[in-house]
């Protein structure tokens, strides 16, 4: 085979031509063709020769390594479909990016959208420790750049491109790790961004399409190992709930058919009469655990498995289950007690609207108490307080009777008398030897839960309603006792203020209207005063009934007419010239003494009744005004200390 040459007609050997393609196949990195054919021909011909060879060696050789990049994105490819290690993987790829691109440095961060940050998370090629760890904070450095864009991004000089958010951290890991020139295209997923894949140079480098291209294509292989990733955690966390939805569904299935046997059990309790012990017994049973059932004043009624003393100590219930009763009292829902057996572990308040009635202590067991569980005690507390308010509902009407019984004997009528003397006696009341009268001021919602307190604890005592005011009937001599233990017995079923009045003790029971009259005009005046809570003697308030009687509208008023102008002056500019004339009153209207009694000097005291004389009027030190000064100070000091301290205690 030869070659002829046109132009001088000569003609290239077999020899000559196999050198010819030895030197266009061969993989030199010389610049020139290693071929010595290029003499036998004219120079312009040697030269077109030679560039013809160079040409088609470097098409060769960026096909083969196009070859290269796409037998490394098939690995990478095949490794996708064979996913078993994220992270390996991960770093395969930048490996091979590495390897193919032939930068210093190639490196993945991950982009966390809650947190708007990337985070780097596999480098081929990095040196310091720090950049390993790099974190990139929103909106900064090229990495943000491109999240933002969505596009690949790169710069031949990183610290002096004014166009990149520069941040110190960054630039100090950059500078750290000598980078120069850096690529970074996005991985993207649908419509998320899911990282940035970056090729970074020590020294200045102007990428090519083909890197740009190339390190894309590798960047979508981690997209698709990212996205798989998150998409296989997302369905193993899918299985996991469904298997768990389907424990918790039979777990449910199993205590709601015990509820429901529980339900059967405690209806049937009621229906047939039953009482406290047998809603804790069916409880405890449903429950495999001790169940103790207290009543309105703390006390048990029934233990179920529960000892002698049940889940109430010897010394009665602890603080914590107290305070956990309290808490349960407004919703009627469970709350777990804080401490270990013998202590209950859970407790519910017995209530009936906003009635206390008691609670259900339900102690430590093995089953595990669950929603349905926790629903099971709460509604056997209602049907607790279902049996106890028909139990309620016999001892009421006896109740209604007895009230009826209180207002006709207040009434005082003669001509009842034997009826009303039978009627006492069938409720073992001696009519005869009634002597005390209390009336209770409380308000109207906590009426009928002081009531019924007050019956309970009244032994040989009636308690009613005379004229819409609560009125007890004791057979002990001394009213002021009786008016301290009515106080304190109403002030704990009530847990509101509470004004008990005792009357005047009654000769006999056809004064006990009378002292009723002088106990309720008390309690008013009192009420008067903002003085509802506690227990007072109505006799010691004799002289105030006896000037005001019962309207409060009175004493406001003689207090006004009288020092008015004063309490006035004093209310306008902050001053307290009131104490001053109270002083002076209490002083027996001594100068001398007043100042003595506000350890002030005596023409201080001079200068504020000569202020006072102006506001009252000259006459005011006569007897007669002063007198009548001096009982509106003290109705006054007595009102404002009521309304601080609560009423006196005159017992």
């Amino acid at each position: 085979m030869a070659v002829r040459n046109d132009r001088q007609d000569s003609m290239l050997s077999v020899s000559e031509v196999l050198e010819l393609l030895d030197a266009v196949v061969a993989e030199s990195d010389t610049s020139e063709p290693a071929t010595t054919v290029g003499t036998a021909l004219p120079a312009d011909d040697a030269a077109a020769l030679e560039g013809r060879i160079r040409n088609v060696r470097a098409s060769m050789a960026r096909w083969r390594r196009r070859g290269q990049e796409l037998s490394a994105l098939f690995s990478s490819a095949h490794e996708l479909a064979e996913l078993r290690d994220t992270d390996t993987l991960l770093d395969r790829l930048v490996e091979r990016a590495h390897d193919l691109l032939g930068t210093d440095v190639t490196y993945l961060s991950e982009f966390h959208e809650g947190r708007d940050e990337l985070r780097v998370r596999s480098t081929s090629g990095a040196i310091d420790s720090s950049f390993r760890r790099l974190r990139v904070p929103p909106g900064m450095g090229l990495a943000s750049k491109v999240v933002h864009t969505r596009l690949p991004q790169w710069t031949s000089t990183y610290q002096q491109n004014d166009d990149i958010p520069h941040e110190p951290g960054i630039d100090a890991a950059v500078a750290a790790e000598g980078l120069v020139s850096l690529l970074g295209v996005p991985l993207i997923a649908g419509d998320r961004v899911l990282g940035v894949l970056f090729a970074a140079n020590r020294s200045g480098h102007t990428f090519t399409p083909d890197e740009v291209a190339l390190l894309s294509a590798f960047a979508n292989h981690a997209a698709v190992v990212l996205q798989t990733t998150s998409l296989l955690e997302q369905a193993r966390l899918a299985a996991h709930e469904a298997d768990r939805a389907r424990a918790v569904l039979a777990d449910n299935v199993t205590a709601m058919e015990r509820a429901s046997a529980v339900h059967e059990d405690l209806t049937a309790v009621v229906l047939k009469g039953g009482s406290a012990e047998g809603v804790a017994d069916t409880l405890s049973g449903a429950l495999n655990r001790p169940v103790t059932i207290l009543d309105r004043d703390w006390e048990p009624i029934a233990d179920a498995r529960a000892g002698a003393r049940g889940l109430a100590a010897a010394d009665g219930l602890s603080g914590r289950v107290r305070e956990a009763i309290a808490e349960s009292r407004p919703s009627g829902r469970c709350v777990f007690v804080d401490g270990g057996a013998p202590e209950p572990e859970v407790v519910v308040a017995v209530v009936a609207g906003d009635v206390f009635l008691g609670a259900v202590l339900v102690g430590h067991g093995e089953l595990e108490l669950g929603a349905v569980e926790q629903r099971t005690i709460e509604r056997t507390a209602q049907i607790a307080a279902l049996v106890a308010v028909q139990q309620d509902a016999v001892a009421e009407a006896e109740d209604r009777v007895r009230g009826e019984l209180v207002s006709d004997i207040l009434r005082g009528d003669v001509l009842q008398r034997p009826d009303l003397v039978r009627r006492a006696r069938a409720r073992d009341v001696r009519l005869d030897e009634l002597r005390s009268v209390v009336v209770v001021a409380v308000p109207a919602e906590a009426r009928r839960t002081v009531s019924v307190a007050l019956r309970r604890a009244g032994s040989g005592a009636l308690v009613g309603e005379r004229d819409g005011v609560l009125t007890v009937l004791s057979p002990r001599p001394e009213p002021n006792d009786v008016a301290h233990e009515v106080w304190a017995t109403a002030r704990r079923a009530a847990e509101t203020p509470v004004l008990a009045v005792a009357g005047p003790p009654a000769p006999a029971a056809a004064a006990l209207g009378e002292s009723f009259e002088a106990a309720r005009r008390c309690a008013q005046l009192l009420q008067s005063w903002q003085a509802p809570d506690g227990a007072v003697d109505a006799q010691a308030y004799e002289p105030y009934l006896a000037v005001f009687g019962s309207r409060p509208r009175d004493l406001s008023r003689f207090i006004d007419s009288v020092i008015g102008p004063v309490l006035r002056w004093d209310e306008e500019r902050g001053t307290d010239l009131f104490a001053t004339l109270s002083a002076f009153a209490e002083s027996q209207a001594s100068p001398t003494r007043t100042a003595r009694a506000l350890h002030v000097h005596i023409n201080t005291v001079t200068q504020r009744l000569e202020r006072i004389t102006a506001l009252l009027g000259e006459g005011w030190r006569e007897p007669e005004p002063l007198f009548r000064i001096s009982l509106a100070t003290r109705m006054r000091s007595l009102i404002r200390r009521h309304a601080m301290d609560g009423p006196a205690d005159t017992r």
